[in-house]
């Protein structure tokens, strides 16, 4: 079956597709085959026992961090050589070769006297006559089982020498430089294999510039580091492959891509696809919004942008061409709204879990802040995808029911939302009154309420007739009825419901939560065919009786562990190359050496800094998966913003900072020339997939423009906001992005005039940023002289933000000048205040103010002060207006640009001639 339409792949070639970049294209027949099953199985239950409470319940397996990381590594490592063939394109092969040859050099070089290094290049030749030697695909041969063993030995070095290597860290000896040397080359290779050149190429780049800083350009050079240093730093502590990347890796993002990998096997990925098109197939492009829509749903538990859209995709493109998309704008929603999936809460593509780790903030923090960004750009794609409709004249798909009127529709939706509501107060209350009532007990109290609840609602949607997969080429003669589509699978929700409610409400651990939800999940395979045909009263001495029905229940369980699993290789691998990356930045200090670079180039513009910055993070981010491109941005371009910006008087929330460098990041997935889902949607669509690129970049300039947006207007984030601000902050936002979204497709109520287009713009950013104009009308600070700085901070409210601009010394002794953000504390006068704050004594030296000393751990240390720093300016806050004053004339503007559409508004304008030929295939 031609999944795609013409042009497209066939849904064999698809399934290839996803395997090669995420699974492993290689599953050999027999038993060789079986091995690599039961090795992913055991995997995936490795990481349910280290994730649940047995190991403390029975005293057995109980594991530290440093153990279990390299557990996981050995497993991901014998999974990549064994499931992954290597590539034998001469670019692929001149890698392979080259990357081992050049470390080769480097470790030989970087060699201290006395340690015989003989061994380097023989351990380079094995690993190169062995990719030499071939990759089938269909077959493992015995140079392949080599590299496997060989580099999950590697990985479990550490486990099996603990005790022995935590004895001489920093003091390797041979078997710990052997060791290290070849499992650094194997986990390069096994890269190559598993996501393409890219990782390896930086990876690599990264140690020869450890081992070369003397003889790098003298911004950017350092004193370079030995072959000691390197293993020591890299692969025998936790500084390097087995950092917090790989940590969580292991804690978190196993469970939650596995947890995504059984709800997929219970039938949820069809499921959420079904829904979307019932409730949005009848509206204008309605395929393209159903396709935003299932994205999003999917994309909420995917750790993939490229599984995403060829798992969505095959069904959704071949829909929008039939409603009248070309196949590069149908491949361009579906690339759109699949790498939004990775800026959507809870999961977002596992970066939400490293962001706990690298920015030191609560999970729920993390979700907080990244949820308004990812929903209003969700909300204004959907917009999008209407503005073409609209422009081409296009219609929805033929539904199988009249609607009610809009009034009963209304009171529907009032009711239902009223229902949840209520169901979820008397749900918390519940939950609240079970806990102190039954003690230890509760949580069989609360695991059997949610059976009863999921028995009730499979009994719901065993009423209902099975959702089968559609063809996505057969003639469309009806959506699904929305009711009947929506009640055969609610039980589904109740998995992510336990999810988020353990870390949301509960507040326990990612990786605790996703164990629960995951063994919920469990439950439900093993259960969910039984009880069905119970209800359905099917059969029960045929191929259908519950027998058969538990036993493929327990099939689908053992192939969701494995499925996730082989989703985890690719993660696995990324997560520890990055760590090289990671590891050679805090070895070498090349990050403030990026700082320095940035910082020439753009001319201290500070605008300038942040679009360096954006471009520098979608180079990175090419060709990288979702985790490792958010450790490579963080690592390296993070820092970069916020020392360049506390030098330019920005200070922003580290958060803020490292969504912004994540979402140019995932960019990359979209942008030519490697826009990796972009290539994986005209695979689909049979389009062209630098066309579809191109348009896909151009919806997500909404994605690209919301980054900046929250740098100045750190509001979006609901950074220090209450419950009705952020409600206020979610709306005006939302608004403020749908008329971004009108500018740049060119199209409003009807085709935008250029000025229109301009003056949109303008609406759409004084709504974002409505201080950027009332700062300039009423300035919020009042400049002082240092001298006054006592008499400042007495006269400045309590809580409010005092700025010194002060010059100083950085980390390696250069001067600088930089903007300390200090909050005014409570203080009878100047002097008391500046106590609290931690400033305990200036000095005055001519006209000059100097810090005299600074508390520890105070505010004003953490704020960056230190002693003997010259302050140089004051700045006071002061007196004004609310900044939503501006919205007035805004939206005072936006009533003309409505007023001069309406009076030009023409049905034709909207209905090309072209269009109409596209719906008679509908």
């Amino acid at each position: 079956m031609d999944a795609s339409g013409a042009g497209g792949l066939s849904q064999d070639e698809l399934d290839e597709l996803v395997a090669s970049s995420d699974t492993g294209a290689r599953t050999p027949a027999g038993m060789v085959g079986k091995i690599i099953l039961v090795t992913a199985l055991c995997w995936s239950l490795f990481q349910l026992w280290i994730a649940s409470p047995l190991p403390f319940m029975f005293g057995f397996g109980v594991l530290d961090s440093t153990e279990t990381r390299s557990i996981h590594l050995a497993f991901a490592l014998f999974l990549a050589f064994m499931a992954y063939p290597a590539e034998r394109s001469p670019f692929q092969l001149a890698l392979a070769v080259g990357v081992p040859v050049l470390l080769a050099f480097l470790f030989m070089s970087g060699a201290k006297a006395g340690i015989p290094s003989w061994w380097i290049p023989v351990v380079a030749a094995a690993i190169i006559g062995c990719i030499l030697l071939g990759s089938p695909k269909t077959w493992v041969p015995p140079w392949e089982w080599a590299l496997a063993l060989v580099s999950a030995f590697c990985a479990l070095y550490i486990y099996l020498n603990y005790a022995a290597i935590s004895t001489r860290v920093g003091a390797p000896i041979l078997i710990d430089y052997v060791v290290s040397v070849a499992g650094l080359m194997l986990l390069l290779e096994a890269t190559r294999r598993s996501l393409g050149p890219a990782l390896m190429i930086v990876a690599t780049l990264f140690l020869a510039y450890t081992f070369l800083g003397p003889y790098m350009p003298d911004i950017i050079a350092h004193k370079g580091n030995n072959l000691s240093e390197v293993v020591n730093h890299q692969w025998t502590t936790t500084e390097g492959v087995f950092g917090i990347a790989l940590g969580v890796s292991t804690s978190f993002v196993f469970l939650f891509v596995l947890f995504g990998a059984l709800l997929d096997k219970a039938g949820a990925g069809n499921y959420f696809i079904q829904v979307a098109f019932s409730l949005m197939g009848h509206l204008r492009g309605g395929p393209a919004k159903a396709a935003v829509v299932s994205s999003a749903m999917t994309g909420l538990i995917s750790g993939s942008s490229i599984a995403n859209v060829v798992t969505t995709g095959t069904f959704t493109i071949p829909l929008m061409k039939k409603v009248g998309f070309s196949s590069e704008k149908a491949g361009a929603v579906e690339v759109a709204s699949s790498v939004n999936g990775q800026i959507m809460p809870p999961v977002m593509g596992a970066a939400a879990f490293l962001m706990v780790e690298y920015v030191g903030i609560p999970y729920f923090d993390v979700v907080k802040h990244a949820v308004v960004p990812a929903s209003i750009s969700y909300i204004a794609l959907v917009y999008i995808v209407h503005l073409e409709a609209m422009k081409a004249g296009m219609k929805g798909l033929p539904r199988a029911y009249e609607p009610p009127p809009i009034l009963r529709r209304l009171l529907t939706t009032a009711f239902i939302i009223a229902g949840i509501c209520i169901l979820s107060l008397l749900t918390y209350y519940l939950m609240g009154w079970i806990r102190p009532a039954f003690g230890d007990a509760a949580i069989w109290v609360v695991f059997a309420l949610l059976t009863a609840v999921y028995i009730g609602l499979l009994w719901l949607g065993a009423r209902e007739e099975p959702l089968e997969i559609d063809d996505p080429n057969a003639p469309v003669t009806q959506l699904p009825l929305p009711g009947p589509t929506v009640r055969s699978g609610l039980y589904f929700i109740l998995p992510v419901v336990v999810l988020v409610w353990a870390l949301m409400v509960d507040r326990l651990s990612p990786g605790l939560s996703a164990f629960w939800a995951t063994a919920f999940m469990i439950f439900i395979l093993l259960t969910q065919r039984p009880l069905m045909a119970m209800f359905r009263g099917e059969d029960r001495n045929g191929n259908s009786g519950l027998g058969a029905t538990f036993r493929a229940g327990f099939g689908d369980l053992i192939d969701g562990l494995i499925s996730g699993a082989r989703n985890m290789i690719g993660i696995g691998i990324a997560t520890a190359t990055a760590g090289i990356i990671v590891g050679a930045v805090s070895q070498t200090g090349v990050g403030s050496a990026l700082a320095d670079v940035v910082e020439v180039l753009s001319g201290g513009n500070l605008l300038a800094i942040l679009f360096l910055t954006a471009i520098l993070s979608l180079i990175l981010g090419m060709g990288l998966p979702t985790t490792a491109n958010y450790i490579v941005v963080s690592a390296l371009l993070a820092p970069v913003i916020v020392t360049l910006g506390q030098q330019n008087g920005l200070i922003v929330p580290l958060i803020a900072v490292h969504l912004f460098v994540f979402y140019f990041g995932i960019m990359a997935d979209v942008t030519p020339p490697v826009g990796l889902a972009s290539f994986a949607a005209a695979a689909v669509s049979g389009g062209d997939p630098i066309k579809t690129g191109v348009v896909a970049f151009g919806y997500s300039l909404r994605t690209a423009a919301l980054p900046f947006l929250f740098i100045f207007n750190t509001d979006l984030l609901l950074i220090n906001t209450d419950w009705f601000h952020g409600i206020f902050v979610f709306i005006t936002a939302t608004i403020a992005m749908l008329l971004f979204a009108a500018a740049t497709q060119g199209w409003f109520l009807v085709r935008n005039k250029i000025w229109e287009t301009v003056l949109l713009l303008f609406i759409a950013f004084t709504i974002f940023r409505p201080g950027f104009w009332m700062d300039m009308i009423a300035p919020p600070w009042n400049d002082r002289p240092p001298a006054e700085l006592e008499q400042a901070i007495a006269e400045s409210p309590v809580g409010a933000d005092m700025r010194l601009w002060v010059e100083g010394l950085n980390d390696v002794g250069d001067p600088v000048e930089f903007v300390a953000l200090l909050t005014v504390p409570e203080g009878a006068d100047g002097a008391e205040r500046l106590q609290n704050v931690g400033i305990l004594g200036l000095r005055t030296d001519g006209d000059q103010v100097l810090i005299d000393d600074v508390a520890f751990d105070s505010v004003a240390q953490k704020a960056g002060l230190d002693w003997d720093q010259k302050v140089l300016l004051v700045r006071q806050p002061a007196a004004a207006p609310s900044k939503y004053w501006m919205y007035i004339p805004a939206f005072l503007l936006l009533g003309l640009v409505i007023w001069l559409q309406r009076r030009r508004e023409d049905p034709n304008d909207r209905a090309p001639a072209q269009s109409k030929k596209g719906l008679s295939h509908a």
